[in-house]
């Protein structure tokens, strides 16, 4: 069958519900030796990918990039000379491979040679290209969010351990470079250093608004339409999409028709380590009460100053709030550890929390921060570097440090967080079943309409 064309024997039964059958890896099948590489498409190929996705996987020999996509031509061509250039220089000089450009990435996802993609896209363009890239037979190293939903969130998850590839989370906190005192944060709490946790604080910022922004021509270099994938049609103006001449902080970032905002850009990181710390990784919150101002006018309309209370199934209560500095405060019966990356942001543009100070690993007692884990007590999974963890997997076909479950638990969390901004009063969440309790208002946030051919609900296989 052609790639293009939407299989539903192979992807939806009969009531719609996703079934995805057991594929093995490319990587699992490729050669293997001492010169073998993990042949690595580039999905996406804007600003995260080039400060960060590419260059901390290109680094290691086990890897090489042989392909490129992105719907806007410019940043295609920018992340193929990027990529060519790196090898042109370690191989001093000489040509060292052509990297091969798809706008669509379907097209790179139907080459058989490819055994792992990264996928740097806009949070709407997560879910689904990483089930297609599952349902593929590639291993994936994923942004976060993994979706803008639970229910895609919870398909995505679904899709990946039924096809058996290995999968990562851009969540870079757990693994000990550049952050270790996430790590032993995490340790010190689960080992009772602070006594029995009563208390989470998490701090992240919000967003500022931002003026009405004027229809613009649509740039010949961009497919606007798959840019817009599953989400409605509107408009193009530059700044609702990306900086066409630069790479500084995109414009959809503020915009809940291709993310939530903050409470999933940062939230992820934080919450994700607060799962970590409380031991609550395949849970979450079973009551949740939330507010926040959004903006009144202008084009940008996420979230800004917020103050969200929840509690979680082991009677731990989480507060997460602008107003917190920003990192993750656990309390305890015995003390308190704080632990945040410091006076840090992604780029100068990015909203920021109140510092807590210059020093972003603090205890109640400094003594609690250099006590060390016994042999009997609780070891976390230790990491060296997100994207080389997973790179060590794909040869191994272990676990990485952030699975897809782990990963969808994170950010289901912080959807349900973004959904209680919307509510007035108090949502009670069933973790097993993902539902809300008696309240079916929010339980139809729990999905998008979908607006076809894009989306989860519209995944392909390729043959």
């Amino acid at each position: 069958m052609n790639r293009r064309k939407f299989i539903k024997s192979g992807v939806l039964g009969s009531a719609g519900t996703l079934v995805t059958p057991y594929i093995v890896p490319a990587s699992v099948i490729r050669k293997n030796g001492p010169n073998s590489k993990i042949q690595i498409g580039q999905i996406g190929a804007g600003r995260i990918a080039r400060t960060h996705d590419i260059p901390e996987t290109i680094k290691h020999d086990i890897a090489r990039f042989v392909a490129v996509s992105d719907v806007d031509r410019n940043r295609m061509a920018d992340g193929k000379k990027l990529i060519e250039d790196y090898y042109k220089k370690k191989n001093g000089g000489s040509d060292f491979l052509d990297v091969a450009m798809h706008q669509d990435y379907r097209d790179l996802l139907s080459d058989p040679s490819i055994d792992a993609v990264v996928i740097s896209t806009p949070d709407h363009w997560h879910a689904q290209p990483a089930m297609e890239a599952a349902l593929a037979g590639k291993d994936i190293y994923l942004q976060k969010p993994t979706s803008l939903t639970i229910e895609g969130g919870r398909m995505m998850s679904d899709t990946i351990h039924r096809t058996g590839v290995v999968f990562q989370l851009g969540s870079q906190q757990r693994s000990l470079d550049p952050w270790p005192q996430f790590h032993k944060a995490c340790e010190l709490v689960r080992n009772g250093r602070i006594g029995e946790v009563k208390k989470v604080k998490i701090g992240l910022p919000g967003d500022p608004g931002g003026p009405d922004e004027p229809p613009m021509p649509i740039p010949e270099n961009l497919d606007y339409d798959m840019w817009l994938g599953s989400t409605p049609e509107v408009y193009y103006t530059e700044k609702r999409v990306h900086p066409q001449h630069d790479y500084s902080r995109p414009g959809w970032l503020r915009l809940e028709q291709f993310g939530a905002g903050m409470i999933t850009g940062w939230g992820v990181h934080h919450i994700d380590i607060a799962h970590w710390g409380m031991g609550t990784e395949f849970t979450g919150p079973i009551e949740i009460m939330g507010e926040a101002k959004f903006p009144e006018s202008g084009l940008w309309d996420v979230h800004g100053s917020f103050l969200i209370k929840a509690k979680y199934p082991n009677g731990v209560e989480m507060e997460v709030s602008g107003d917190y500095p920003n990192g993750i405060r656990f309390e305890g019966t015995e003390g308190w550890i704080f632990v945040g990356r410091g006076n840090v942001s992604v780029t100068d543009s990015d909203p920021t929390s109140p510092s807590a100070s210059d020093s972003p690993f603090q205890a109640s007692d400094p003594k609690i921060l250099q006590s060390e884990i016994g042999p009997d007590e609780i070891h976390l999974y230790k990491s060296s570097e997100q994207h080389k963890n997973w790179l060590d997997n794909i040869v191994s076909r272990g676990l990485t440090v952030s699975p897809a479950e782990v990963a969808h638990r994170s950010c289901s969390a912080c959807l349900l967080f973004h959904i209680s901004m919307k509510f007035s009063e108090k949502l009670y969440w069933d973790p097993v079943k993902e539902r809300f309790k008696n309240n079916d208002r929010a339980n139809e946030m729990l999905k998008r309409h979908q607006r076809y051919p894009y989306g989860t609900h519209y995944a392909q296989v390729f043959k």
